[in-house]
Parts: C-alpha cells; structure tokens; sequence
C-alpha cells in the first residue's frame, strides 16, 4: 500500500531484511556500544526490552494503532532529511512505535527516561537543555522526525554538523552565541548529573573554573561570548575533542 504521491510511510513498509538489526548488533569497540545504547534510549520505546524481532515485525505492521496522534513522514521524505538508509529507517520507527503509540515524546517523559543513565545524580536539568536540542521547532515534544533528524547528525553529521549541534545544545537561549551564565547553567547541570559519588569527588568550585578555561581559550575577541564560529575553529583545533567527535563514528 501507497500513501498519496506513491511515498511509502513508515507505517506501511513491510520489506525488512531479516538479517539486517541495526539496534542489537555489536558495533567495533565497547565505548562505541555504549553510545548507541544511550542514545537509541533516549526514545523511551527504544529499550531493549521492546525491540521487536524481525519475526515479530510482520505481526506488528498488521496491526492499527488506533490512538495514534501523529504519523512520521514517507520513508523517501526521511531518507532525503537524514544519513539513514531505509532498513535504518524502518528498524528504528518499528522500535519507536511499540511502546509510543502517540508518535511523540513530552519533556516529563525524556526527563523520566534520561534520569535512568544516571541514577546517582539528578540529570533533570541537563535533560531539559537535551530535550530542547532534539526540539527544533519548539512545539514541546519531540517527534520520530525531530527525534532522527538529531540522531542523523549526531552519528553521521560531517564534524562540522555536530559541532554545530553542540553549539546549539550550549546556546540555551538560542541567540546565536554563548555566554559565561549559559555555559555554567550547562557545567552546572552536568556536574548535577554525575552525582556527588564520583571517584575522585568533584569540588564545588569546578564548574565555574570549566568556564573561564572555556571562554578563555574560545573566546578569541575577548568580547565575552563565544560565537558558533568561534567555537567550532577553537574545538577544530583541539585534539582531544576531535577524538570525541570520532567516537561517533559508525556508531550504528
């Protein structure tokens, strides 16, 4: 079946490969694995637990969700939008519909979901400026679209794209630039995240430190807020966040 304009959707696609699972294969290097695994769940149906087996998929795109309040794109539509191929595509729609029959996320939810990651620390805060990052347009959910739009650029994104997407996550405001109070509201957050339990403890006094060492080697006019351009010529040229940019690579 077709919808309008001969675009296959999503929910109508049916020509899974029964030996291709992007979501449970084993790619090269545990750091890269745990990567996948935490961002996969970002989208709370995205768990282990509720991946369906490429013999379930069948039973599953027979069956109406009827509740259903938003329907994704054509799969031609995403693959045009995103760097994933089109069994990519099906494998994580048929992951994210299970347990989200609405199609979209709230922030209570990516909020509830994100504080399992770090269940020694409180991560609300850092999971709002998250949520707001996979947002783009700022309706105050996120949808199967929104939701592989960000994970596109995060796992595919050339390195300017995911500093770009950076930058954005640090832009809280979303003037355009970063300031010293944005760039500690996220270092505060984080700091919140890891917990008071870390080994060695971290002192009270590191996340406002972290900031002037940020600012002081980004902020290259001295001007007191940090650019996108300013900050992706300053991490272009640090060696040890070029790693962490690679670390990305064919993550899934």
């Amino acid at each position: 079946m077709r919808s309008q304009g001969g675009r296959e959707s999503l929910s109508e696609s049916r020509d899974l490969d029964g030996s291709y699972d992007q979501l449970t294969g084993n790619p090269p290097g545990q750091t890269k694995k745990a990567l996948k695994q935490r961002l996969l769940k970002l989208l709370p149906c995205c768990g282990p637990q509720s991946i369906p087996s490429v013999s379930e998929s069948n039973v599953e795109d027979e069956f109406e969700l009827s509740t259903v309040c938003h329907r994704p794109e054509g799969l031609e539509q995403l693959q045009e939008q995103t760097k994933f191929s089109r069994k990519e595509l099906q494998v994580l729609y048929r992951a994210s519909r299970t347990e989200c029959p609405t199609g979209l996320v709230n922030e209570e939810n990516f909020k509830q979901i994100y504080s399992q990651f770090f269940p020694q620390g409180d991560s609300g805060t850092y999971a709002t400026f998250l949520f707001n990052a996979f947002d783009t347009d700022r309706d105050g959910s996120i949808s199967f679209e929104d939701f592989v739009a960000g994970l596109s650029v995060i796992l595919r994104g050339t390195i300017d794209d995911r500093l770009s997407w950076a930058f954005n996550l640090y832009d809280l405001n979303k003037d355009g630039c970063i300031t010293k109070e944005e760039m500690l509201d996220i270092m505060k957050s984080i700091y919140d995240m890891m917990g008071k339990y870390t080994y060695p403890a971290m002192r009270e006094e590191a996340p406002q430190e972290h900031v002037e060492n940020f600012f002081q080697k980004m902020d290259r006019n001295k001007d007191g807020v940090v650019t996108i351009e300013e900050f992706i010529e300053s991490c272009q040229k640090d060696e040890n966040i070029m790693r962490s940019m690679q670390l990305f690579d064919n993550v899934i």
